[in-house]
C-alpha cells in the first residue's frame, strides 16, 4: 500500500512541490474521532521517490476549523459509526471545492465506518458523488505503475472517488489502507 500512498500524494500535490515542506493533515471529526493507527511512514517515502518535500508527521487538524484550509492533503480514517456536524460538512465541502484533497479509509476495514463515510458524503455531495476510479486513471501511474490492488486477506480492492471540476478531490477505499507494519498499538 505504500506505493498507492505515494501515488495519491504525488497526484494531489503537484502545485506544492516547490513551495517548501507540505503539511499533511490527520482529520479530527465528529467531535473527537480521528485515526489511531494510520502510519505516516509513507510521507518519508514520498520525499525519497519524488521531488515533493513533506513534513515527516501528519498534523492533527479539526475538520470544522479554519486551519483545515492550510493543508493541501488530509486523511480521514477511524473505526465505528460517526456523524459529522453541520459545520464539519460545510467546511469539508468548501475545502474540497477549493483545491483540497482527502484520502479516506476505515481503520482495519471497519464496515460501520465505511458506511458512515458513504452516508456523510451523500449528505454533502449527493447520492452519486462517489464513483469507481478505473485502474487506467492517472492516479495509478503518477510515480510508478499500480496494476492492481491486492488485499492482504485475498481478493482485489478498489478505489472510489469524488471529482469536482474535472479534478479528483477524494480517494476512498472501503478496505483499510493502513500500513500496520509501521504502526504500534493498532487494532489490525
Amino acid at each position: 500500500m505504500i506505493k498507492l500512498f505515494l501515488l495519491l500524494l504525488a497526484f494531489s500535490l503537484p502545485l506544492f512541490a516547490k513551495e517548501g515542506a507540505v503539511q499533511c493533515g490527520n482529520l479530527i471529526y465528529a467531535g473527537t474521532k480521528t485515526s489511531r493507527c494510520f502510519s505516516d511512514e509513507f510521507l518519508s517515502r514520498v520525499q525519497q521517490k519524488t521531488s515533493i518535500k513533506t513534513e515527516r508527521r501528519f498534523k492533527a487538524v479539526k475538520m470544522a476549523a479554519d486551519e483545515l484550509f492550510k493543508f493541501p492533503f488530509v486523511i480521514m480514517t477511524g473505526e465505528d459509526d460517526f456523524n459529522l456536524t453541520s459545520k464539519e460538512r460545510e467546511n469539508l465541502k468548501k475545502y474540497l471545492e477549493n483545491g483540497g484533497f482527502m484520502l479516506a479509509s476505515p481503520g482495519c476495514s471497519n464496515k460501520s465506518w465505511a458506511e458512515a463515510f458513504r452516508r456523510e458524503i451523500k449528505r454533502i455531495f449527493g447520492k452519486d458523488a462517489l464513483h469507481d476510479i478505473p485502474m487506467d486513471h492517472a492516479i495509478f501511474r503518477t510515480v510508478s505503475e499500480v496494476k492492481n490492488l491486492p488485499l492482504s486477506y485475498g481478493g482485489e480492492g478498489r478505489l472510489q472517488g469524488i471529482t469536482l471540476n474535472g479534478k479528483l478531490v477524494v480517494a476512498f477505499a472501503s478496505d483499510g489502507l493502513n500500513d500496520t507494519s509501521n504502526t504500534e498499538g493498532c487494532c489490525c
